[in-house]
């Protein structure tokens, strides 16, 4: 079973949702900031909105076509949605619930479906419950086995651990990798979370304003990100725009210089083929080192002076930032900090390993999209 959809959506005048999409059975992650499409992009899916033109095909039945006039009614296209807040009915025990969608089959079938769905889910001893008897993981597996006890062809979730603390999270992914496993039908998964995309993703899809801009394993996306906006959201705190590129072939490296005089040395790669293309430098704050004394004899190479110029804690971590030439954002524990003695305007040495930054396209290159493999495989051009 494949689900392959072409949705064109005006929600007003500025947003336009045009999204060509084919997903084969596993885990597709869709990743975007808030107001990119995402949910939009589930709701037309599952007929909850119509599509102004486009198709969408789940194996061999055409559940919605614009030019054919098909548009199949929601209760009809046996697709599972896992809302954001679960939409259980208060009323209605957890059984109840999830044999909500199973009304035309027979009780003795309906009972089966339900405890079967409910053992794998570790819910069968809260079936006799309403959910605000219940934890809210444990209304989250109520929720997850009302959308798969139907045996869908499709399964849209919508941020369904949003809610929960991590370790209730880990047990339920564990749970969805399990039946995912055995049933391997298309599923689309909403999130903002890194962990989850690496925990369950099969393949990555990034939205931005409605379009597809990245697609590729959680590896080539969130590990390698072509664009700025999706090095935001794999957690790249520091993005420093870039004002010229020297590539070394025979090293394997470039040469970045941000502003007058900081540069810095990153990996060889290859960018969209645009001279206008601004770009920038993509760091995790986690993978900047600090040294009180000017470093000697390593093999990073790129160890930069500057100054501390602010230092705030947050939680177990302690956020350093460095003028170096322009700003860097650094993170180290506690104790790092207080062995360093940190202190406002303290000389400080930023040590940054080569294959630590990433070269990106600007957030002003928008217009720019495609797959993350067709963007990498273009050739590279460098401001000169």
């Amino acid at each position: 079973m494949t689900l392959s959809a072409t949705i064109r959506a005006r929600l007003s005048q500025v947003f336009m949702l045009d999204v060509q999409l084919t997903a084969a059975p596993g885990m597709t992650m869709i990743l975007g900031a808030s107001g990119s499409g995402k949910t939009t992009l589930l709701r037309c899916l599952a007929g909850l909105r119509r599509p102004d033109a486009g198709e969408i095909i789940s194996g061999d039945r055409t559940l919605f076509h614009s030019g054919q006039r098909i548009d199949v009614a929601v209760r009809h296209r046996n697709i599972g949605y896992v809302f954001q807040h679960l939409a259980l009915f208060p009323h209605l025990t957890a059984a109840q619930n999830i044999e909500y969608g199973l009304a035309a089959l027979e009780p003795a079938v309906r009972r089966q479906r339900t405890h079967a769905i409910s053992s794998s889910f570790h819910i069968a001893h809260l079936l006799d419950r309403r959910p605000d008897a219940i934890s809210g993981g444990e209304r989250q597996r109520v929720a997850l086995a009302r959308a798969l006890v139907t045996d869908p062809h499709l399964l849209l979730l919508d941020e369904p651990l949003a809610a929960l603390d991590l370790a209730t999270q880990t047990r339920i992914i564990a749970d969805l990798r399990a039946w995912n496993a055995t049933h391997r039908i298309p599923i689309l998964y909403v999130t903002h979370a890194q962990r989850e995309v690496f925990a369950l993703g099969e393949r990555v899809v990034v939205l931005q304003h409605g379009r597809i801009v990245d697609d590729g394993t959680p590896h080539e996306v969130l590990d390698t990100p072509a664009q700025e906006l999706v090095a935001q959201l794999a957690g790249f705190e520091n993005l420093l725009p870039v004002e010229q590129v020297t590539p070394h072939p025979e090293a394997g490296t470039m040469t970045c210089r941000l502003g007058e005089r900081t540069e810095l040395e990153v990996p060889l790669t290859n960018l969209p083929a645009d001279p206008g293309l601004p770009l920038r430098v993509a760091i995790r704050a986690g993978d900047i080192l600090l040294a009180s004394e000017q470093p000697r004899g390593l093999s990073a190479r790129n160890v930069l002076p500057g100054t501390i110029s602010s230092i705030r804690r947050e939680g177990a971590t302690v956020i350093v930032e460095v003028n170096s030439g322009c700003l860097f954002e650094v993170h180290v524990t506690p104790g790092a900090a207080t062995a360093l003695q940190f202190a406002l305007a303290q000389p400080i040495w930023l040590v940054i390993k080569t294959h630590s930054c990433r070269l990106v396209a600007g957030r002003d290159a928008e217009t720019h999209t495609g797959t993350h493999s067709d963007t990498a495989s273009k050739q590279a051009r460098f401001p000169k």
